[in-house]
């Protein structure tokens, strides 16, 4: 979750009320906690979010992943798409990227352990990291899963100085692995269109009705994705966001329709937007109470067109938890 920028975080939100039986965002006291896991209820909102609506199949947790991991089945999850701290000392406005070296890597191999057996059996994932640490955690995974790629995102960072010592990191390192020979994996939704210049230099006979060449190519192991600047339509108040073309392309390629994603470390919601713009299951953590809301801003801002009718049979209200 490392990027050439810092942001100031969010500022901490106020406790509210919300629906039961929604996935909703915020923090609360000991005793606002034990009441709503007695009711086995979801966790909070600040008031700003607690009514915007997710569309069906969305869930937002603001609770911690390895704390709350035992409550999903095994063998529930069609891909798990992680993009955990880095081991870098990024401030996430808690102290979660504070481990480095040894203590680090055992905390990774301790997080992937809990989250391997959720998986289907024809299920993937997918883990963001930096190239200090991608070798430690890519040898720990091959003894675990199939590895089927790494990919190398390419941020485009302009030339701009920085260090005199080595050459200037502009990567992320991205590990792609399964479960089994057999995992999902659809190409057509993901390939990238030839230009007509292309297409026009393969118009000999060889070529007519070729799949690919109507369709479009694979991609490439190296992604070349403009990193989401301060200026970036997209961005939003979180130091390391990911852009969407990334994780949407991971999503359709790597999930069934209807098919369910696991994201333990949500952030801002990327992975969550993904999803419900493409018909996908989600279920996501985050212990930062602010990224939690703006994860719900920006999902429910695709619920809203097609928001159903509410359920007049939900009437009960609950305290908002972490």
């Amino acid at each position: 979750m490392r990027d050439e920028f810092d942001e100031p975080q969010p500022a901490d939100i106020a406790e509210t009320t919300v629906p039961a039986g929604t996935a909703v965002l915020a923090e609360a006291t000991a005793t606002e906690a034990a009441q709503a896991l007695e009711a086995d209820a979801p966790v909070g909102a600040r008031a700003s979010t607690a009514e915007l609506p997710l569309p069906p199949g969305i869930e937002l947790w603001n609770r911690d992943f390895l704390t709350e991991v035992a409550n999903l089945p095994d063998a529930s999850i069609d891909l798990i798409l992680a993009d955990p701290p880095y081991g870098l000392g990024k401030d996430y406005g808690n102290d979660s990227d504070m481990r480095s070296g040894e203590d680090f890597i055992a905390w990774t191999r301790g997080w992937l352990e809990l989250a391997i057996p959720k998986l289907k059996p024809t299920g993937s994932l997918y883990v963001f990291c930096t190239w200090q640490y991608a070798p430690e955690i890519f040898s720990f995974l091959k003894t675990r899963l199939t590895m089927v790629n790494e990919i190398i995102w390419d941020r485009r960072v302009p030339s701009m100085g920085g260090t005199t010592r080595r050459f200037t990191s502009v990567h992320d390192n991205i590990g792609f692995f399964a479960v089994s020979k057999d995992y999902y994996f659809d190409l057509d939704p993901i390939r990238i269109p030839y230009d007509a210049a292309t297409k026009k230099a393969r118009s000999r006979k060889l070529f007519e009705g070729s799949k690919w060449l109507e369709l479009g190519y694979n991609p490439k192991d190296v992604w070349s994705v403009s990193r989401l600047h301060r200026q970036h339509a997209e961005r939003v108040d979180h130091p390391t966001q990911k852009p969407l073309e990334i994780v949407e392309r991971m999503v359709l390629a790597s999930c069934p329709p209807g098919g369910r994603v696991l994201d333990p470390f949500m952030g801002s919601g990327t992975t969550a937007v993904a999803c419900a713009r493409q018909q996908r299951e989600f279920v996501g953590y985050e212990i930062n109470a602010s990224y939690c809301a703006i994860a719900r801003e920006r999902v429910s801002a695709i619920a809203a067109p097609v928001a159903a009718e509410p359920d007049d049979s939900v009437s009960a209200t609950t305290t908002a938890t972490t």
